[in-house]
């Protein structure tokens, strides 16, 4: 079950992020642009969402196309919500206690992208790319080693029967 906590966590580790107090709860912005925020049950959201709001923790995320956020409620009703307000579109929200860990640091890590500038992105990826270890190019050490069917090369004039 994810928490408040987690999703600091999450925004912590990304360039330019800070948390801010707001009156609906609190969220997370890049540059002065929101990307995660806790959901409150507003007058303005519909009933059935509202009544979601006011006894389970929301937090809404934002998203780089309308299809995107469609697409999750669609897989997962249960997890993520229906449109809440036609405000800071495109968004989705999503049960926390419902999203898993994994699923809910890309939620973040994607909506802190949708909003950031290009070099706090540029500056995330170098992180990333430097803590993850990269996989042997076998293609060049391929190409500087004969294949095995081919015998080595002996020198002239040295036998290698024996």
């Amino acid at each position: 079950m994810a928490t408040l906590d987690d999703v600091r966590r999450i925004a912590d580790g990304l360039p330019g992020s800070e948390e801010r107090a707001t009156t609906g709860g609190i969220a997370w912005f890049v540059r002065r642009k929101p990307y995660a925020w806790e959901c409150h049950p507003w007058p303005s959201i519909p009933d059935d969402i509202r009544a979601i709001l006011a006894t389970e923790l929301v937090v809404a995320v934002k998203v780089a196309d309308r299809m995107d956020a469609v697409a999750l409620v669609q897989m997962q009703p249960d997890v993520f919500l229906r449109t809440t307000t036609p405000w800071s579109e495109p968004k989705v929200a999503f049960r926390l206690a419902a999203i898993k860990a994994d699923h809910l640091a890309e939620l973040v890590t994607d909506a802190w992208r949708v909003q950031a500038p290009r070099y706090l992105r540029d500056e995330f990826d170098a992180v990333s790319d430097a803590v993850q270890p990269t996989q042997p190019d076998t293609s060049q050490r391929a190409s500087k080693q004969p294949p095995e069917s081919i015998p080595p090369k002996v020198p002239f004039g040295v036998s290698t029967r024996a």
